[in-house]
């Protein structure tokens, strides 16, 4: 019989992590393979992302609408409620023998709650990272102390994992599968990113990438020396759309002024995780506070600028440069990163967040796992043991 394996994807960001490990699902005999898509990927104003998941020939068997038009704290906690509400009945109904979930976003601890209830269970990539800076280090944590099959991006995180008092047989290092895609995807020439984006990247160009810092009762008080420091720069500026958080939509409307007022700057809603990726290969640097500036950049040996507090704690490829959220430290960091004594130092550099393997080994553990009563039935473990 077939293994049913039921994977949630809330938004662009995880989705692009998520394209690898689904291919290969999708593809493997011995899985019936049942996505389900919820919060932004559903939105407008987010670009209804799950377009994208259908394009590239994944069958959505669920898509539920859970994400509130809001801009608040409120409205971030009323949509993990409706998400549960909803994912009830879908569960309930789906029953998989395995529910993968992937990441820190806040959403997810819908699907978590409902599968523990429903004693599905769960397998949980990126787990044992860090970022002190946002409630995803919280979520993150708490979905690997709900699931019972862990997938860790890093050896570091794999022993945090273990340190949490989870059984060794339960954690694997994959790597992250954002990173498959260097090696799998079909990456777009600087020729085709610019017929396709409509712009010149002979240009010196810097990609923003910027969210709200959800740790914060004010998620948006870092972003004032951001864009401070970004008047300052003459360089063409990408910005892409920042998470769907708590001030997302302040920052948007930020963006756009000063879109408006810069004729060498842009905002893209939704760039697509192949075009984002082969950006990488082109900008002459990347400015934000993402994930994916801490774990993709160092593959392309990309000088990056962190700003702020909310990557705080996570591990590190020699890429990133760190800015505390002052507009002169920000230009500061800049300029070292665009030095050529900083960008020769890159040469050669190993991005410790994997070598692009992940969804194999993610496969090949999902579909010859013990049956769910094993995998149920957590054994306690003294934290720190293996």
């Amino acid at each position: 019989m077939k293994k049913t394996i039921a994977v949630v994807t809330t938004s662009r960001a995880d989705y692009s992590h998520l394209y690898w490990p689904l291919k290969d699902l999708q593809a493997h005999p011995d899985v019936d393979l049942r996505i389900i898509a919820l919060a932004s990927h559903l939105s407008p104003e987010f670009g209804i992302t799950v377009r994208e998941i259908e394009a590239d020939g994944f069958p959505i068997a669920a898509k539920l609408e859970c994400l509130l038009s809001s801009d608040t704290d409120i409205g971030m906690a009323k949509s993990i409620g409706i998400g549960v509400l909803s994912l009830a009945d879908t569960l309930g109904q789906m029953r998989p023998d395995i529910l993968l979930l992937i990441a820190d976003r806040y959403e997810m601890l819908a699907p978590a709650s409902v599968a523990l209830a429903l004693r599905i269970p769960i397998a949980h990539i990126e787990g044992g990272e860090i970022s002190e800076g946002a409630i995803d280090d919280a979520v993150r944590n708490a979905l690997t102390k709900m699931s019972h099959i862990h997938f860790t991006s890093t050896e570091l995180a794999k022993q945090r994992v273990i340190a949490m008092g989870e059984e060794a047989w339960r954690v694997h290092r994959a790597g992250a599968p954002s990173l498959d895609h260097l090696r799998r995807s079909k990456l777009l020439t600087r020729a085709e990113l610019e017929a396709k984006l409509q712009l010149d990247l002979s240009r010196p160009t810097i990609l923003v990438t910027y969210h709200p810092v959800t740790i914060l009762s004010d998620t948006t008080v870092e972003a004032d020396a951001l864009f401070t420091a970004l008047d300052q720069v003459t360089d063409q500026i990408i910005f892409s759309y920042p998470n769907a958080d708590a001030g997302s939509r302040s920052l948007i409307d930020r963006v756009e002024q000063f879109v408006k007022q810069r004729s060498n700057a842009r905002l893209f809603v939704n760039l697509g995780s192949v075009t984002y990726w082969s950006l990488l290969q082109h900008v002459k640097l990347m400015i934000g506070n993402s994930s994916s500036g801490i774990m993709e950049t160092g593959s392309f040996a990309l000088p990056t600028v962190n700003v702020g507090m909310r990557q705080q704690g996570r591990e590190r490829p020699q890429t990133v440069l760190d800015a505390e959220p002052t507009a002169e430290a920000i230009l500061n960091k800049i300029r070292e990163a665009a030095s050529a004594e900083f960008t020769n130092s890159l040469r050669g550099t190993e991005n410790p967040y994997g070598d692009g393997h992940a969804a194999e080994r993610i496969v090949k553990v999902l579909t010859t796992l013990p049956p769910a009563e094993q995998l149920l039935m957590k054994r306690g473990v003294p934290t720190g043991c293996k």
